[in-house]
């Protein structure tokens, strides 16, 4: 039986975008470790893990740090490319993403993430918002292309020293740094060299400058993330065109959503189990880190009772968290990818399932939304696209989470009474501050945390994306989604009532 048929449906709620993380054994226990606005789940692979200090409380409680167990995580979450900014200077060599929004109104009023929100210069500000605040961790990614401006060989050391000074200052001030390297910003020469994620020369560069990183920051860093959503990067930069480097079949980029898909994802795949394979074996005994890959979600729940809509939203279920999920867990692909995909899927050596096969401590899942979906008794005969290959329609978003059984073990009940969180990016000042509707996000999202937790998820942890307002991919910065609003004429910060929430819920007694 397939991992993914495993989940089941078990509550009827609702669900926006929040963020959570399981930490898990194969055989015996798992943990939960929640972020929020991305669901992100982290299951780790290690015998004989116990949460401790789990304290129960009654059905309705109030919320506060104090009901949590007293090793529980709260922190917050962020990428390179959407809050540095410097980026065209300090030796950074561009990445796709830099190329990618020159393109004239591609991104509403031609933003860039050039400036952004000058975390570069910020992040001591930046730090000291987290610790004001009350937060414990830091999730960030390193910009490949700051470390490596060609993707390769020389080494831009000012891009090395920042990373230092930023890994330095979070633990300095309390804050455990969360390390990811990549998340959509691959470095343009490696694109225009060879295809970047179609070629499998992308594999050892991405494994040398994983090992790199490993090497310069592994002695403070104990919690690696390889990608963030490579499912993502291979969907919508290589199927549909809507990401960097903008591929898809009839792009001016050129591309074939049928097949390169399935090529990038592939490379994906086997550049994370590389990048682990490193880790184990040269730094993980001595550094006593953990390493794993973050991965998003979407449910899909029958339309109807039927056979063929119950087989539809499985297949949906496969082809969107199987797709990597699966070869990560077993070694291969879903049977149903298999079956549809056909020849144009690629496949793993012997070694390369070996390799591949369990290639993570963590498993995240960033949790977005659920749908209803129905069989699509039209298929066309020849291939057209990934998307179109699921032989699906979707019917209607629907407001109904779902409880997982991830890796074969249950959790129970995670969310209720989800409310949207996103603002628009034209909110004033005054606006901008009162996000009465994202605190009672949280609020809610997090009181149903801890009743998952009493129904017995082992949960460790949550971290909010984000802690900034900042530049939202083809959205720009037309969209809020930071606990802090910053003025983007002179990128001051203005903690919002949600970061106030925090600082009340999370103060220590």
């Amino acid at each position: 039986m397939d991992l993914l048929n495993y989940y089941q449906l078990t509550s009827s709620s609702s669900l926006i975008r929040g963020s959570l993380i399981f930490k898990m054994n194969f055989r015996e226990s798992f943990l939960l470790f929640f972020f929020s606005f991305i669901l992100l789940f982290l299951v780790q692979c290690t015998s004989g893990y116990k949460t401790n200090n789990v304290k129960p409380t009654s059905r309705v409680h109030k919320l506060s740090r104090k009901v949590f167990p007293d090793d529980f995580i709260f922190g917050t979450a962020a990428s390179a490319y959407q809050v540095e900014g410097e980026a065209l200077k300090g030796g950074r060599g561009p990445s796709i993403w830099d190329e990618f929004v020159k393109i004239p109104g591609l991104i509403p009023y031609n933003a860039t993430g050039d400036v952004t929100v000058d975390e570069y210069h910020h992040f001591k500000e930046d730090i000291d918002i987290m610790k004001e605040y009350n937060f414990d961790a830091y999730r960030f990614s390193i910009s490949w292309s700051r470390i490596f401006p060609n993707g390769t060989g020389d080494i831009n050391w000012e891009g090395v020293d920042y990373y230092n000074r930023l890994i330095d200052r979070l633990i300095l001030k309390g804050i455990t740094p969360y390390v990811n390297l990549y998340h959509y910003d691959l470095p343009l020469t490696l694109q225009n060299e060879y295809l970047g994620w179609l070629s499998p020369k992308i594999v050892d560069a991405f494994a040398d400058y994983a090992d790199f990183c490993f090497e310069r920051y592994g002695d403070r860093v104990k919690n690696w993330f390889t990608f963030n959503e490579p499912r993502v990067a291979a969907a919508m930069g290589y199927d549909t065109g809507f990401h960097a480097p903008g591929r898809a079949t009839g792009s001016r980029f050129g591309g074939n959503s049928t097949i390169e898909p399935y090529i990038v994802a592939h490379n994906l795949i086997l550049s994370h189990a590389a990048a682990v394979n490193r880790y184990r074996e040269k730094y993980q005994i001595d550094q006593q880190g953990k390493i794993g890959i973050l991965l998003d979600f979407v449910w899909y729940e029958p339309h109807t009772y039927s056979e063929r809509d119950k087989v539809a939203a499985q297949r949906a279920i496969d082809f969107h968290i199987g797709w990597f999920l699966h070869p990560l867990t077993y070694g291969y692909y879903p049977k149903s990818i298999q079956d549809i995909v056909k020849e144009r899927l690629p496949e793993f050596t012997n070694d390369e399932v070996e390799l591949v096969k369990r290639s993570y401590d963590y498993l995240g899942v960033n949790q977005y939304t659920a749908y209803y979906i129905k069989d699509n008794a039209t298929i066309n005969p020849e291939p057209i696209s990934y998307q179109d290959d699921w032989h699906v329609e979707f019917k209607c978003e629907t407001h109904a989470i779902i409880s997982f059984l991830l890796m074969l073990y249950l959790i129970k009940k995670i969310v209720n009474n989800i409310i949207c969180m996103d603002q628009p990016g034209n909110v004033t000042l005054p606006q901008g501050l009162q996000d009465t509707q994202r605190r009672h996000f949280y609020q809610n999202y997090i009181m149903e945390l801890k009743r998952a937790i009493d129904d017995g998820a082992s949960v460790i942890g949550y971290f909010a994306w984000s802690l900034l307002d900042n530049f939202e991919w083809r959205l720009g910065y037309t969209s809020r989604f930071g606990i802090v609003y910053i003025d983007f004429k002179d990128n001051k910060r203005y903690p919002k009532e949600s970061a106030r929430w925090f600082k009340k819920i999370l103060q220590r007694s």
